[in-house]
């Protein structure tokens, strides 16, 4: 028995974009918005400048390189394999729900969402190293990565792509930080303690404000 991959990827994408209301059409289409998360990434920031000190500056610059090289490099194969998004898939045009006449650029593979968010979460969490933070950051990915199906401009198989391309970039980088001896297997803590909570909280509160805006 032969399993047809590419009708089980627009089987699963029409069924996660099948499920449109007014309320999960803002939510999705505000999670999928790099700006609303501007206030997580500055609290990323300040909790490793708090912990590491100026061994910051390299760990910011090993998730520039890592973020930078997931977003070019997945641009990049989009206009080598050139596989159009469902959005601009005329076999789709009467199936595909649009939010906001948002149908995205010509071509979906890989995601670039999915490469961006998880090379940026997988190599915080592993120099992090909190099991709170590296859930948060998880969720976080998957709730982009729904978004990004919901708003019917990718495959899941996209989605998955992207996520591996991501994370990729993310290991290589940590493997050099490990190298160069910038992080260490065990950091002390944070204090005062609270503010291990702080990410798990302004995730949940813009997740929250996501439903409203």
């Amino acid at each position: 028995m032969t399993i047809d991959i590419v009708n089980i990827d627009t089987d699963i994408l029409l069924w996660i974009n099948s499920m449109h209301t007014s309320l999960l059409d803002t939510f999705m289409w505000n999670v999928s918005s790099k700006y609303i998360w501007i206030p997580m990434y500055l609290l990323m920031v300040a909790l490793l400048a708090k912990r590491y000190g100026w061994r910051c500056l390299w760990m910011l610059l090993a998730i520039g390189v890592a973020f930078g090289l997931s977003d070019y490099i997945s641009h990049l194969l989009k206009h080598i394999v050139c596989r159009p998004r469902p959005t601009h898939e005329e076999s789709l045009a009467d199936l595909i729900y649009i939010v906001n006449d948002y149908r995205g650029g010509k071509y979906g593979f890989p995601s670039s969402h999915a490469a961006d968010t998880m090379s940026l979460a997988l190599l915080f969490s592993l120099i992090w190293r909190d099991w709170r933070t590296t859930l948060t950051l998880m969720l976080w990915v998957t709730a982009n990565c729904l978004s990004r199906m919901y708003l019917g401009v990718h495959y899941p198989g996209d989605i998955v792509c992207g996520l591996l391309l991501g994370a990729t970039f993310a290991l290589g980088a940590y493997w050099v930080l490990r190298a160069c001896k910038v992080t260490k297997k065990s950091e002390t803590k944070i204090s005062p303690h609270w503010l291990e909570y702080a990410l798990p909280a302004i995730f949940f509160v813009t997740l929250i404000f996501s439903f409203i805006v």
